[in-house]
C-alpha cells in the first residue's frame, strides 16, 4: 500500500516551502489525503504536477490558467505526454503572443511605447489625436492592436 510523501518530504524533493504547498493544496491544485495518523500525504504524481506549476508558472501563465489545464485531467492525474503536447500547444500559442508584444517593446524602447498618451512629437505621427483610446486602455498598439 502506498504511503504517500509526506509535506516535508514533498517540499524537501521540489525545493518548494511547506507554506507554498498548502497554499496550492488550498487552490486546488493538489488533492492530499489523510493517514490514520491524520497527517498529510502526497502521491508522487504531485511532485510532477507540482514541477509542472513551477515550469508553467515561470512561463509567466496564472494559478488559475494552470488549474484550468489541470483540472481537464481525469481523475486529478499528472499529465501524460500526450496531455502535455495538447496543454504546451496552448501554451505556445500564449507564449507566442508575449514574445511579440516583448519585441515590439525591445524594437520600440527608445522611441513612441505605443501607449496613445500624446506625450512625444512622434504620436502625432503613430496616433494622430488619440485613435488608440477608441481601442481601450493601457498601450495598445503593444498589446496587439494596429493603428489603421
Amino acid at each position: 500500500m502506498d504511503e504517500g510523501l509526506s509535506i516535508g518530504r514533498l517540499a524537501a524533493r521540489t525545493g518548494l516551502a511547506v507554506s507554498a504547498i498548502r497554499y496550492y493544496e488550498a487552490q486546488g491544485l493538489l488533492s492530499p489525503w489523510r493517514n490514520a495518523g491524520g497527517q498529510r500525504r502526497f502521491s508522487r504524481a504531485d511532485l510532477r504536477r507540482l514541477s509542472f506549476v513551477m515550469i508553467a508558472q515561470q512561463f509567466g501563465f496564472t494559478l488559475p490558467q494552470i488549474k484550468a489545464e489541470l483540472d481537464r485531467l481525469p481523475g486529478r492525474r499528472t499529465p501524460t505526454k500526450a496531455d502535455w503536447a495538447e496543454i504546451s500547444q496552448g501554451f505556445r500559442t500564449a507564449l507566442d503572443q508575449k514574445i511579440d508584444t516583448l519585441t515590439r517593446l525591445r524594437d520600440n524602447l527608445d522611441g513612441c511605447i505605443g501607449c496613445g498618451c500624446l506625450s512625444l512629437p512622434s504620436c502625432a505621427l503613430y496616433n494622430p489625436v488619440d485613435k488608440a483610446a477608441a481601442k481601450g486602455a493601457g498601450p495598445r498598439y503593444l498589446m496587439g492592436d494596429r493603428p489603421e
